[in-house]
Order: C-alpha cells, then sequence, then structure tokens
C-alpha cells in the first residue's frame, strides 16, 4: 500500500508541476479564456483516455504504472477546482460569453479528448 500510495504522490507532484509551467506560460491577462488551464484539462483527459485505453488492450500497463500515471499525474495535471474558479471569475466580471465558450468548452472538447484517448490507447 506505501509503494502506491508514494507512485500517486510522485505522479501527482510531477503532474502539477507540469500543470503550473503550462499556466504560466498560456495564461495571460490579455486572453479572456485561461488557456493553461484549458490546455492542462483537454492534454490530461487524452492523456487519461490513452493510458486507460492501452491498459484496457494490453497487460502491459501494470497496476503501479496505471496508478501513477492515471491517478497520479493526469489527476495532478488536470485541475477542476481551478476550471471551477476561473468560470466564477468569468460570471463574476460578467463574461458570459468567454464563460460560456470555456465552461462549455472544456467539458465538451474534454469528453471528447477522453473517448478519443481510449480508443487511441486500444488500437495500438
Amino acid at each position: 500500500m506505501f509503494k502506491q500510495l508514494l507512485l500517486i504522490f510522485v505522479g501527482g507532484g510531477l503532474g502539477s508541476t507540469f500543470r503550473y509551467l503550462i499556466s504560466k506560460s498560456l495564461n495571460s491577462e490579455r486572453f479572456f479564456i485561461p488557456y493553461g488551464t484549458f490546455t492542462a484539462n483537454i492534454l490530461g483527459s487524452l492523456l487519461l483516455g490513452l493510458v486507460l485505453g492501452y491498459a484496457a488492450k494490453h497487460n502491459f500497463l501494470n497496476s503501479n504504472t496505471v496508478l501513477f500515471l492515471a491517478v497520479g499525474f493526469c489527476g495532478g495535471f488536470t485541475t477542476f477546482s481551478t476550471f471551477v474558479f476561473e468560470n466564477q471569475s468569468l460570471l463574476r466580471s460578467g463574461d458570459y460569453l468567454n464563460f460560456f465558450f470555456y465552461a462549455f468548452g472544456s467539458i465538451i472538447i474534454g469528453i471528447l479528448a477522453v473517448v478519443l484517448g481510449l480508443f487511441l490507447g486500444k488500437l495500438s
């Protein structure tokens, strides 16, 4: 059990670090939508689908690798709390159009990214 928790901890730390770097490079006040969070969430959704799709088709990935990548890395890389806070900020500022595009675009594209990842993961 300790090994699995350590794998999740390290994977989550790496995922969070990569999310921070993407957010720092892509989020900007000159854009109305926080593209860094959007990018991290979509890439994380795609990666989660790829990992789980590949793991479902092949027995190559053991449960520890899936924990590290899916629960740890993808869990740390994607961020629901930041997504919700950014949407609340858009609503509070009265920017309903960008709220709509960011909120619904993230959800729809995120779901499509997981489905695509699952499909691609099962192809290989």
